[in-house]
């Protein structure tokens, strides 16, 4: 095995870990201390950036708009309280890891499903692409430099996230559970603290942005435009909601009862993020917090180059403005969550791609789990669909933000409809009173849901379509088109397949007729027709092409003084051709003998360089491309090994594909080292 054979392997395995055995799924499932890190880091991220949202749309009237970001922050609050409950329901009524998709495949049809999987899966993305952009940002308020390179750190810390998540859901769960929760604890610790020294200590909190003001766009918004802004700066705030769904895709990930632990870790995630988006809105507004899209003009008395902190970061240096580590920790921890808030969609894309992989709507690759019992592939495609996003917009929150959450709350609307039908058809059969009674509560709780959502996502569209949210409805309904045709394909290829009126011989051929083709007696040339003599055809013949006279005299000389007892049948090819003569030549056969079976042995060079491929195999190539085309004509290739292909011969003992694990391979190849 090469150097440089070792090295990849080495890098894989430094990067990956060692393969997991198929049979220890079950030692990587999560218990709900580690759950709640791995799928609540984007909803507890949330609350980050949503409030610094209704703060920033809110500044377009200028101060005396922000009167209302405490009742827009209950109104969120109280949707969110809703969502939480009635995706409970959810958990509880389809544990299986469709989530959404499935509710609504189930009870509303394959295209309302097809229509929720478009959405979740363009926000999934959008949720990665914003969580490390607001990362970004955040770290920028303390650390110039990353403001300045903004892009790249992005770009670096999703291809970092990524190698987190290749290495396994435990592992990345156990990686993201310090600093989820030192984030929670860290602005509990804030929150508590800043309110202790307003209202127990009797101090006077400001924030360094209190004595600037905003410069008003719009000083005399009134009447239909003035609430078009606050339904604005709520749709925004809703961003906070992002997260919820997530659990319901991912509870075939909770350890045993699955549903129970599932539906705790929701609830958890949901009062932890209403109290902590409360808590900052609050406290935010008491201590004369400012945020504007642009400090330079918009902030009237900012001192000139004067560099905007993001909320929390004015929040922390309020509130530790005598504990200068207190704020570091803030941001640092508001960073670490931020960027792995992403870490809730490394989760969801992959299980959801699986899901709808499945059921034909995305290529089979999505649905196979890798060397560490990940979904890889879906992994890699997020990531890079991430970046393509974060790069197109410069890494910029305030333009993806605009992209975002219309897909989460399609998903939440066709959900609850679809949980509101559920439960209607389980009424219908259920005679049990307290069954009844349960199920009852429980369509109230997703009706109540569908409204919440419902009016939401009209808001959301009225306020966001021409911001950039048109972007993404545009991506869901090219995702939705495209699976739509894969799944077309799919059908149109296991119809053909399993077609009993399909045009099939079952009947025996009558004849076998062996073609070797030759291009000059070489050691590969007497191999293969050694091998074609091996399966004792009816006929065996050896063609060649004549593209050079002289050359091909010769052959035919030495073809005649050897042992070789097979004819040699020269075909003319006036135009130097290869490929065309041999199609046409093979055709002639099939047309004169129907029902024999053609088979053609093609010599090819196995070599150990990708350079050598280039040099060698061309045409053999290119013909087996075209004779795979040809109807009752098989393709042989008879490998011989140059003298490079040695040092590629351990290669496969070593690498492991992805799915491997699954089939039972890893473990034969492993075994087959110990022996050596």
């Amino acid at each position: 095995m090469s150097k440089v054979s070792k090295v990849s392997v080495a890098t894989k395995r430094l990067v990956l870990g060692r393969p997991f055995r198929s049979d220890s799924l079950g030692h990587t499932l999560l218990p709900k201390r580690i759950a709640l890190p791995v799928f609540a880091s984007d909803a507890m991220s949330s609350v980050a950036y949503a409030p610094q949202e209704i703060f920033l749309v809110l500044s377009v009237a200028g101060l005396s708009a922000y009167t209302y970001t405490p009742w827009i922050g209950i109104a969120v609050a109280v949707v969110m309280a809703v969502v939480v409950a009635s995706y409970r329901q959810n958990v509880h009524a389809y544990p299986s890891g469709g989530g959404d998709y499935e509710v609504a495949t189930v009870n509303l049809g394959p295209k309302a499903g097809l229509t929720v999987g478009s959405a979740l899966l363009v926000d999934y993305v959008l949720t990665v692409a914003v969580s490390i952009s607001s990362a970004a940002e955040n770290i920028g308020s303390a650390i110039p430099f990353v403001e300045q390179h903004k892009v790249l750190m992005c770009v670096g810390a999703i291809l970092l996230l990524t190698a987190v998540n290749l290495r396994g859901i435990k592992e990345s769960g156990a990686a993201l559970a310090v600093p989820t929760y030192a984030f929670i604890v860290g602005m509990v610790v804030m929150l508590v603290w800043g309110y202790v020294e307003i209202f127990v200590m009797g101090r006077s909190l400001t924030a360094e942005t209190a004595s600037y003001g905003v410069k008003a766009e719009h000083n005399h918004l009134v009447g239909i435009a003035f609430v078009f802004l606050i339904a604005r700066a709520f749709s925004s705030g809703c961003a906070a909601l992002t997260g919820v769904e997530a659990i319901s895709n991912g509870v075939p990930a909770f350890r045993k009862p699955k549903s129970r632990n599932a539906a705790t870790t929701l609830l958890l995630l949901g009062s932890i993020a209403v109290v902590l988006l409360l808590g900052i809105i609050l406290l935010a507004k008491k201590i004369g917090v400012k945020y504007v899209a642009n400090p330079a003009s918009d902030l009237v008395g900012a001192p000139a180059g004067y560099q905007q902190k993001s909320l929390i970061a004015q929040l922390g240096h309020a509130v530790f403005h005598d504990f200068t580590p207190g704020f570091y920790f803030i941001t640092v921890v508001t960073a670490l969550i931020l960027a792995l808030a992403a870490n809730t969609a490394f989760n969801g894309f992959p299980v959801l791609g699986s899901v709808l992989a499945q059921d034909r709507y995305l290529p089979r690759q999505l649905y196979t789990r890798g060397d560490r019992l990940a979904f890889s592939n879906g992994i890699l495609f997020l990531a890079a669909a991430a970046i393509v996003f974060v790069v197109a917009f410069g890494a910029q929150v305030t333009a993806l933000i605009q992209l975002y959450i219309v897909g989460v709350f399609v998903s939440f609307t066709l959900s609850q409809t679809g949980m509101v039908r559920h439960w209607t058809r389980s009424l219908r059969t259920e005679t049990d009173p307290r069954a009844r009674g349960r199920m009852q509560r429980s369509r109230v709780i997703n009706s109540i849901g569908l409204l919440m959502t419902g009016t939401v996502l009209i808001i959301v569209l009225l306020t966001k379509f021409t911001a950039g949210a048109w972007i993404a409805i545009v991506a869901m309904i090219a995702i939705f088109v495209i699976m739509m045709l894969i799944h077309r394909h799919y059908n149109t290829v296991q119809d053909e397949l399993h077609n009993a009126d399909a045009d099939y011989e079952s009947i025996l051929p009558s004849r076998t007729h062996s073609i070797v083709l030759v291009s000059s007696l070489h050691l590969p040339t007497r191999r293969a027709v050694l091998y074609a003599r091996a399966t004792r055809p009816d006929e065996l013949e050896a063609v060649t092409v004549n593209v050079d006279d002289a050359e091909t005299r010769k052959l035919v000389s030495q073809w005649e003084k050897s042992d070789i007892s097979v004819p040699l049948k020269v075909i003319a090819s006036p135009y130097r051709e290869i490929t065309r003569p041999i199609i046409d030549y093979v055709r002639r056969v099939r047309r004169e003998s129907p029902r024999d079976v053609i088979t053609v042995f093609i010599p090819e060079y196995v070599v150990g360089h990708w350079w050598e491929q280039i040099l060698h195999n061309q045409s053999a190539l290119r013909l087996k491309g075209r004779l795979l085309f040809e109807p009752g004509v098989m393709v042989t290739s008879v490998p011989w090994q140059l003298s490079s292909s040695d040092r590629r011969k351990d290669r496969d003992t070593l690498y492991t594909a992805p799915g491997d694990t699954r089939r039972g391979v890893g473990s034969v190849r492993a075994a087959d080292r110990s022996q050596r």
